[in-house]
Parts: structure tokens; sequence; C-alpha cells
């Protein structure tokens, strides 16, 4: 006989969901590059600033979207990143120009940020109990890897067939399906084993209101170091995601590698993820993220020096995907160990605005250094040289709850 699954675990399957879709769609962008620039008589570097512009906007708003989750739930907050998305690419299919496009990078990036991580994680984080956190957390990045595992064939296969502009209005309609599952995330349930499903009214540990949890965030040295690395995270994956199919057909390969590779990304990412989170469990969350940002910087300079062939483009690409959204079960895991779960969505937000703005940088930056040098490579040595600057970052960190959480634990521990 099958077991029910408990009403909490359905606030997972949900935001996993939504998060496949959210970021499936988005990771697609980069097949975008050639039909769009080609078409409409645009430079790659226009292109990348309105990619850029997603991640930009995406990060700007992220705080935001994490802060109005976490007080009044996380139902409005996707239906309306939801609205944006799905405008940004209706307008993105009409562009006929670098305007459009940069309007469409625009609306799509307040998308992302209203239905994406920081409106989904603060719900999961609280509607588990405390030690299943890294599991839902990880659960919920999975859905991630999984879309773009899927959204990026999906993707391909639109394109060949009915072109760049139907496939758009396509991903739109896909989009617009995260609006009713937002309406799974507005659940109170708290799974508290074999109690059963109870009201997720915050213990007094989660008691604090928003302005003293920003003003204990910013000065506390750990949460700042954590920000500083998300950056390198963020400058990594856009630079890949919007350049790699690029750099693949201008080495000449036929362009179906760069989808095959970006789909290879998608299919360890979904392991990969996983198996990070769990990795947090048994070691050291700050020595897992800097191997791994340690590790992408080993597989730049393959990217740089080795003599490529379709075989080992994508083997590479394999190995990206194992540590490609891996760091985030880890840093929100972070997050969690230094304040408690209250503010997760917002905290994260916050985090994930540096990460944005690594985003930034590595989609508008490619195109810079193409149009100026035709050639990727130094954004590769760029993308190697923030590895050593996320290591540096990591290291220091202290895993360690806050003092104000700490001396709430010990006041809750001795109530009971």
């Amino acid at each position: 006989m099958l077991r029910r699954i408990h009403p909490a675990w359905w606030i997972v399957i949900a935001g996993a969901t939504i998060l496949a879709l959210n970021m499936g769609i988005r990771q697609t962008f980069g097949l975008f590059l050639p039909p769009i620039t080609r078409d409409l008589g645009v430079s790659r570097e226009a292109f990348a600033l309105s990619i850029a512009l997603i991640n930009l906007l995406w990060g700007m708003g992220s705080p935001f979207a994490g802060a109005l989750s976490d007080k009044y739930g996380a139902k409005w907050v996707v239906l309306g990143g939801t609205v944006f998305y799905v405008l940004g690419l209706i307008i993105m299919a009409n562009s006929a120009g670098a305007e459009g496009l940069i309007l469409s990078g625009v609306l799509i990036g307040l998308g992302v940020s209203g239905s994406g991580f920081t409106a989904v994680f603060g719900v999961v984080a609280r509607a588990v109990r405390p030690e299943k956190r890294g599991l839902a957390l990880s659960i919920a990045s999975m859905g991630s890897a999984v879309g773009q595992f899927i959204a990026l064939p999906y993707a391909h296969v639109l394109l060949t067939d009915t072109g760049w502009i139907t496939t758009l209005f396509i991903l739109a309609a896909t989009a617009a399906v995260m609006a009713p599952l937002g309406f799974a995330m507005s659940s109170s349930i708290r799974d508290d084993g074999a109690n059963g499903p109870q009201e997720a009214a915050a213990p007094q540990i989660d008691g604090q209101a928003i302005g003293p949890a920003l003003r204990e965030a910013m000065t506390y040295p750990s949460f700042i170091l954590l920000t500083l690395g998300f950056f390198v995270c963020g400058f990594q994956i856009a630079a890949v995601a919007t350049h790699l199919p690029a750099f693949i057909g201008d080495k000449g390969f036929d362009p179906s590698i760069g989808v095959i590779a970006l789909t290879a990304v998608g299919l360890t990412n979904i392991a990969g993820t996983y198996l990070c989170g769990r990795i947090g469990e048994v070691i050291s969350k700050k020595i897992a993220l800097t191997a791994l940002y340690l590790l992408r910087g080993v597989i730049f300079i393959g990217f740089l020096y080795l003599p490529l062939s379709p075989e080992l483009i994508i083997a590479m690409s394999a190995g990206l995907g194992f540590l490609w959204l891996g760091t985030i079960p880890l840093t929100t895991g972070l997050i969690v160990i230094f304040f408690g779960p209250r503010w997760l969505s917002m905290l994260y937000g916050i985090v994930f605005f540096s990460h944005q703005i690594g985003s930034f940088l590595g989609a508008w930056l490619g195109g810079v250094v193409f149009d100026a040098y035709q050639s990727y490579d130094m954004l590769w040595l760029m993308s190697v040289a923030v590895s050593l600057l996320a290591a540096a970052f990591h290291l220091p960190i202290r895993e360690v709850a806050s003092p104000r959480l700490e001396d709430a634990e010990r006041t809750a521990a001795a109530t009971f």
C-alpha cells in the first residue's frame, strides 16, 4: 500500500515545479543569441545586455520578493512574477531591435525574481522539520535542474521547427503554468512528524522582526563573506548559459553540440544539486563551496587550453553540471545556520542580489570581450580568476549561529 504524502511535501513538490519552469525557461536564452542577432541585425553585446538585465533585475527584485513572501506568503508573489515573466517573453517575441530586447529583459528579470528561489525557499524551509530542511531545499533546488534538462531540448526542437518568434510565444504559455502552482505555496502546514500537520506558528526563536533581522545580517561578517562569494557563482553561470553555445559554434562545431552541452549541464546538475546538499550535511558547507568553485576554475582552464572535440566539450559541460546549482542548498543552509529559517527568503534575496550582479557582468562582459577580440578566451580567464576569489571569500566563514540565535536556542531548550 502506498504511503500518503504528507501535505508539507506537496509544498516542496510545488516549489520544485515552479523552479523547474522558472529556471528551465531562463536557461534557454543562450540558444536565441545566434538567430535573434542575425534576424534583427543587432550585435552580440546588445543581446547580451538584454540577458544581463534579466539577471540584474532578478537580483534587484529578489530581496523584496523574499521579504513579501516571508511576510505575506508566496502565493501572490509567484502570481505577480508569472505575469511579468509571460509579458517579457511576449515582448521579446515582438522585438524589432535592441530596445525591445532591453524592455523584455527588464520584465523577465522582475518575473524571475517573483517566481524564483527567493519566493519559494522560505516556504519550503518552514514547511518541514528542522532535520529535513536540507533535504527539502535540495529537492526544491533539483527542480530547477530538472527544468533546465527538459527545457533546453524542448526549446531547441521548437526553434528548429517553428523559429524563434513562435518558440518564445510557446515558452510564454509554458511559463503561465507557474501561476496556479503558486497557490500551493500559500499553505501554512508544518511537518511535525508523529503529531501530524500543524499550523506553522513561528516559535520564539523565529520571532525576530524584519528590521532587526536586516541589521543582524548586515553586521555579521560570515554573512557578508557568503554574499560576496555568491557573486562568483552568478558570473560563471551567466557566462556559460549565455555564451557557451556561441563559443562552441565559433570553434566550428555543429550548433547541436551547444544544445547537447547545455543539456548535459542540466542532466548532471540534477544529481549534483542533490549531492552537494547531502555533502553539506556531512562536511563543512564552506569547504564544500570552496572546492566547488575551484573545480569550476579547472574546467574553464580546459575550455581555454585543451584541444576541443565534441566529446570533450560534452564531458566538461557535464562536469560543470555537477557543480552548477549545488551552491544553492549549501548557501541557503549556511543562512539557516547563521539566523534560522524565519527570514530565509529575504536574506537569501540579499545574497542572491550579489549573485545577480555577477550574472549581469558574466553575460554582458562576454558580449563585450567577444566584440572586442572576436574570441571568448578573456571570458574564460576571468571565470578562472573569480574562482580563486570565491575561495578567498568562503574559507574565512565561521559556520556557527549568530549570538542572538544561540541565546534564543538556549532559552528555548531551558524551557522544555
